[in-house]
């Protein structure tokens, strides 16, 4: 794709990339086959190729509008469409890049501008977790567009003393699922206690960034990113840890690009680099040790695997965790359209409902085909966006196995 970008870009760190990433589309058109918002709304302009020719008008001197910002917004970032570029086109980066220089020259509406600042507050609020626990107090009696996104409590179980392992690992803090699903980190930390591996949460390190990144605050989101390399530096240049382990591929995705956030800054890029090599998905701490872990478990339940958008596409881990998940002894059931992406996407649930709504219900018809026992996945906020719509039980996987060992423990 030719490009001749107006002054104030050229030459400027970001048109640069911009530019790098423009000139590799070849309109091919490959990516409107696998856009979950084109195959919704059948708009060309809510296709990666129709927002690309948005990105590319205002980097040359157009000016944007808010159907412009509206076309941006409405994108869930899934990356599946980098999956299926020939080209290698870097459209998430691309599309950062966008919303950053439209947000900067196009005013959101005041209704707009708070319900995106009160979501973001909230999220990293320290009243969160008290909040959570009062509306799951309170569940049954929430409106239902409300209590969909309120998860029933299950009790997290004792934790093991860790310490005695040769073996350590740190986990990230987070923001909500401590306070949503506690279960997920206390059994991340006990499978791995029972592979060997130490797992605990560095003090000072917090939310991954992803929140305020993709709400309007992307400055806010590169100073979270700064305090987790702070918080994990002493710890990983003393070796005193092999891995740093994400049981949320949100938060893994988001981590896993550190180091392209902070190239730019002196002080940390260095480092942002080697923190983002420590980098697995527990799956990947995991897998090695799945004989160790197969003779423990039952064989024979009947699961579907929802791999989500930031494990397949941004990590490209799908293969290794289904594989995982059968080398377990689950019985994975196949279904359709396993690539698009659930609706969930962080707060883009909350912010189009319709679309997430509808997405969300072409996935759960796919997996409902194949009635499986359970619904299986590797992120909170698809868990807890396929469960709102469902009977069938959605889980993250290290949640059953858990279980499963325990069970086994017991009997």
């Amino acid at each position: 794709m030719q490009t001749n970008l107006a002054s104030w870009a050229s030459g400027t760190d970001l048109g640069n990339e911009a530019d790098a990433i423009l000139r590799r589309c070849v309109h091919c058109g490959f990516c409107t086959a696998t856009c979950p918002t084109y195959q919704v709304l059948g708009d060309e302009l809510d296709s990666p190729r129709g927002r690309i020719y948005l990105i590319k008008q205002v980097l040359e001197g157009k000016e944007p509008t808010q159907s412009t910002q509206q076309h941006l917004d409405r994108c869930l970032t899934c990356r599946n469409c980098e999956t299926t570029c020939p080209s290698g086109v870097e459209y998430g980066h691309l599309v950062d890049i966008g919303r950053k220089i439209v947000d900067e020259r196009v005013e959101r509406s005041w209704g707009d501008r708070t319900r995106r600042t009160l979501l973001r507050k909230a999220m990293l609020s320290p009243m969160f977790a008290p909040a959570m626990r009062l509306g799951q107090s309170l569940r049954g009696l929430l409106p239902q567009a409300l209590r969909r996104k309120v998860p029933e409590r299950r009790d997290a179980g004792p934790l093991p003393q860790v310490g005695q392992h040769a073996r350590q690992v740190l986990m990230l803090a987070g923001c909500v699922q401590p306070a949503m699903m506690p279960t997920i980190d206390a059994a991340t930390i006990r499978v791995l206690d029972a592979v060997g591996i130490g797992a605990r949460i560095a003090p000072g390190a917090g939310c991954c960034g992803a929140v305020s990144f993709h709400l309007d605050a992307q400055d806010e989101a590169v100073a979270q990113m700064r305090a987790n390399v702070d918080a994990w530096w002493p710890l990983v240049q003393d070796g005193k840890v092999e891995a740093i382990v994400m049981n949320a591929s949100g938060c893994g995705a988001m981590v896993k690009e550190y180091a392209h956030h902070l190239r730019h800054d002196a002080a940390y890029a260095q480092k942002a680099a080697d923190i983002v090599a420590l980098v697995k998905d527990v799956a990947e701490i995991v897998a090695p040790h799945v004989g160790l872990l197969r003779a423990r478990l039952p064989a024979g339940m009947r699961a579907a695997f929802h791999p989500p958008c930031t494990l397949q596409h941004w990590q490209g881990l799908r293969p290794l965790s289904e594989q995982l998940l059968a080398d377990l002894g689950f019985e994975l059931q196949p279904f359709a359209d396993k690539h698009l992406c659930c609706g969930s996407a962080g707060a883009y649930s909350v912010l189009n409902p319709d679309i997430a709504l509808e997405l969300r219900d072409r996935k759960l018809g796919a997996i409902a085909a194949a009635s499986p026992d359970v619904i299986l996945s590797a992120n909170i906020g698809c868990i807890g966006h396929l469960q709102s719509g469902t009977d069938t039980p959605v889980r993250h996987w290290v949640e059953v196995v858990d279980e499963q060992l325990r069970r086994a423990a017991q009997g």
